[in-house]
């Protein structure tokens, strides 16, 4: 495989704005986990976004029921090449904080991606949707490129991060010869710059709440 050439497609995926019209669809949806009423949504993102893109690029896929009630839906995907090959699994969550609408300054929206200069503002640009969606433009240039990738992998895309990811341990217990792998990048968190790359080897938390006065 030509390193540059499959580097270059990428780099027209982002330059000739697919990049950003395939996030500003998936930050349209209004995937909140900590709102009931939103958890519609957050099988519509599984399916319509996620799992649409996956069997284009030679995936399976099920949608699993969360074990644990109140929790959301995860996706399982899986694509095998040769059960020699390395197996990598990757994380990501389509599922994001409240949008708190009302609170982001005039001319932005959580809902819509909107770009100024060189910054993109939208609920899940940063956390999670971008990078997934980033990860999947990539598998599609190199299978683009030379019509297979060299290794076999495994993707969990949970919609319960934002909550404290209800059912997960339940779940990959249950279903850990899917899952297992070699490899696993779970592929979430910001970077300490714009331009520095960041590999954390640990983990972190958040507690929010509403104060009433």
């Amino acid at each position: 495989m030509n390193r540059a050439s499959v580097i270059q497609q990428i780099e027209q995926y982002f330059d000739q704005d697919n990049f950003f019209s395939d996030l500003s669809r998936r930050v349209s949806i209004r995937t909140e986990s900590q709102i009931p009423e939103q958890h519609a949504n957050l099988h519509r993102y599984l399916e319509d976004e996620i799992a649409a893109e996956l069997v284009d690029i030679g995936f399976t896929f099920t949608i699993e029921k969360n074990p644990v009630a109140g929790g959301g839906p995860v996706l399982i995907a899986q694509r095998e090449e040769d059960p020699a090959f390395t197996t990598v699994l990757t994380y990501g969550h389509g599922d994001v904080v409240r949008g708190y609408d009302d609170q982001w300054r005039r001319g932005l929206n959580p809902w819509v991606l909107t770009r100024e200069g060189d910054r993109w503002f939208g609920r899940g640009s940063a956390d999670n949707k971008g990078q997934h969606t980033i990860n999947l433009a990539a598998l599609r240039c190199v299978l683009a490129y030379r019509g297979y990738l060299g290794f076999n992998i495994k993707i969990l895309i949970e919609t319960g991060e934002e909550v404290g990811s209800i059912g997960l341990r339940e779940l990959c217990a249950a279903n850990k010869d899917r899952l297992s792998a070699d490899v696993f990048i779970a592929s979430d968190g910001p970077r300490i710059a714009p331009a520095r790359p960041t590999v954390f080897m640990g983990s972190r938390g958040a507690f929010n709440f509403n104060m009433n006065v």
